[in-house]
């Protein structure tokens, strides 16, 4: 007999909004790991580690979804926190690769786009919230976040990654820009879906 949990009497401390937790948890881990291994000129392996922390932050991204959809564990506080965990993840690790040049010349362009973007949409949801007004996240959206994860996965892997597998930099790059390509369309098209009620509040 499967037993179903019930609703955490504390939302904030249901499972998916712990794994949400665990996401942002991992950020400092990553970024330190990144911060050691280019800045104060540590071992290759910080890279790895910082792969292996970041690849467990987005199972987590997975989990918390899954197990809030079949223990029916939603909450208000944990479809605000959760696509900002991953902002914070996708924000901090982009800042990171700029800083140990992974990112650099034109495809600092594309990073510029993805931050962009998420700001635009954050405002956009923040405005929207205010007039009781969903944005529902779309498939194509889930895509590109799926590909930046991918992107910044192979980048954070980086040097270290070429030596096992050669291209390794190349393809986070190559990655990097196919996501800014589908983060300039979905920050389009939120924008689009959002406009007509921007215009009726004015009217």
């Amino acid at each position: 007999m499967t037993v179903t949990p019930r609703k955490t009497a504390n939302s904030a401390l249901s499972l998916p909004n712990m794994l949400t937790y665990a996401r942002i948890a991992a950020i400092p881990v990553v970024v330190g790991c990144l911060y050691a291994q280019s800045v104060q000129d540590g071992p290759l392996w910080l890279r790895w580690v910082a792969v292996a922390v970041f690849i467990a932050a987005g199972i987590t991204d997975f989990l918390d979804g899954y197990y809030a959809r079949i223990w029916d564990q939603h909450s208000a506080f944990g479809r605000m926190l959760d696509p900002i965990a991953d902002k914070l993840l996708v924000a901090s690790c982009l800042l990171m690769l700029a800083a140990d040049a992974s990112i650099h010349g034109w495809t600092l362009w594309a990073a510029v786009v993805i931050l962009c973007r998420e700001i635009l949409v954050s405002g956009l949801r923040e405005y929207l919230a205010a007039l009781r007004v969903s944005v529902p996240v779309t498939k194509l959206a889930k895509w590109k976040t799926t590909m930046q994860l991918v992107a910044i996965g192979f980048l954070l892997a980086g040097e270290a990654g070429d030596l096992v597998l050669p291209f390794t930099t190349l393809t986070g790059i190559v990655l990097l820009w196919l996501s800014a390509l589908l983060t300039i369309y979905t920050g389009y098209d939120y924008f689009r879906s959002g406009i007509h009620h921007l215009i009726a509040e004015d009217a």
